[in-house]
């Protein structure tokens, strides 16, 4: 299971898919759906979905998301570089001197570069300083606006990270859009376990679009399907980092996390307190099955989950952890998602039995 899911994410990173443009990444997840005998459709927006029918009980919603964050053209220099504006959280402080993607379409993107002030000419008071995206300039090697537009270069064009996938010592993967092309790999191992015959109620599959840019794209599928419950495949911030060891006690190869707190702390104000019977039940599937789960509260980040409760639907956040997250060299211990993959069907298992009642829980 694990080599399997550890090459599905690994073919997922390499395929670009920026908010909005999630089509290409769209495609190959179907073909994967298909061989697994899994019929699917798209909706409107762009959501993936699928049905795996199952015993009576609620149905649950299985929910990851299937785009990358990163940026439009909003401008053509007359010398030919691109200025963006940002499609999600892009890290500024981690922009300078990347390798980017100028996502056109298949068989016509074309590599480029975020321009860094030589260091020869950079004064003292610049050294330190952060570029933001605006003032940023990105070079596919163009010598003119005509030269760019004539290569297919266009307002409002994607640009990503430029898609990579690097095998670590240990199991673990580095590159691009880790989050959340492994909870995608995660979500078709379950599928393929269900597909076998995996004792579970109704589930429905939703590859969502638009997670990094609003948070919203699933809600035409979860309006459609109108699942009891739902389930979220997503990050969460490894912070066995040294920047990061305040904030947390969640580490790289020690497990799949259950959220009990997700909170942006800006912006949206939004966030997700889970529902109890949905945490009760996962850590007592976790414990039948010998699964070691580690446990977060995230000020921060944010899921899908935190517009789908406002549905009426009880709703949980699944992890995987991850360092160095919306940067373009993200880090994943592949078996944390190989157990992520044996939590969701140890608690779909226990799930047709389950209640839902609030007071039964707390």
């Amino acid at each position: 299971m694990r080599d399997r899911i550890a090459a599905w994410t690994r073919e997922l990173m390499l395929v670009p898919g920026l908010s909005g443009h999630e089509d290409r990444v769209r495609r190959r997840i179907a073909a994967e759906l298909g061989k697994l005998g899994v019929e699917h459709s798209t909706d409107v927006l762009g959501n993936l979905v699928a049905t795996l029918p199952g015993r009576p009980g609620p149905p649950v919603m299985l929910i990851a998301h299937m785009d990358q964050l990163g940026f439009v053209v909003r401008r053509i220099t007359p010398e030919g570089f691109l200025q963006v504006e940002r499609v999600g959280g892009v890290p500024e402080r981690a922009l300078a001197a990347h390798e980017v993607l100028v996502a056109l379409g298949e068989g016509r993107d074309l590599p480029a570069i975020i321009g860094n002030k030589s260091h020869h000419a950079t004064e003292p008071e610049e050294k330190y300083r952060v570029l933001p995206w605006r003032e940023i300039a990105i070079d596919a090697g163009f010598d003119s606006a005509a030269v760019a537009r004539a290569a297919g270069v266009e307002i409002g064009v994607p640009v990503v990270y430029r898609p990579r996938a690097i095998e670590l010592a240990g199991g673990r993967l580095a590159g691009t859009s880790v989050d959340d092309r492994a909870g995608c790999a995660v979500m078709l191992e379950v599928a393929r376990a269900l597909r076998a015959g995996a004792p579970a109620p109704t589930v429905h599959l939703a590859f969502s679009v638009q997670e990094e840019f609003n948070l919203r794209g699933v809600l035409p599928a979860v309006r459609a399907f109108q699942p009891a419950v739902a389930i979220q495949l997503d990050l969460a911030l490894a912070t066995d980092t040294p920047d990061l060891a305040s904030r947390g006690e969640v580490g790289l190869g020690a497990g799949p996390v259950i959220s009990r707190l997700s909170f942006h702390g800006r912006g949206t104000l939004n966030g997700l307190i889970p529902h109890p019977a949905l945490l009760g039940l996962f850590e007592a599937g976790a414990a039948e099955a010998g699964i070691a789960v580690q446990r977060a509260t995230t000020v921060g980040a944010l899921t899908e989950t935190s517009y789908v409760q406002l549905e009426g639907v009880a709703c949980i956040d699944l992890a995987f952890p991850l360092r160095y997250t919306h940067s373009a060299r993200e880090v994943c211990d592949t078996g944390d998602l190989a157990a992520l993959a044996a939590l969701v069907l140890t608690g779909l298992t226990r799930l047709p039995e389950a209640s839902l009642d609030r007071d039964v829980w707390t």
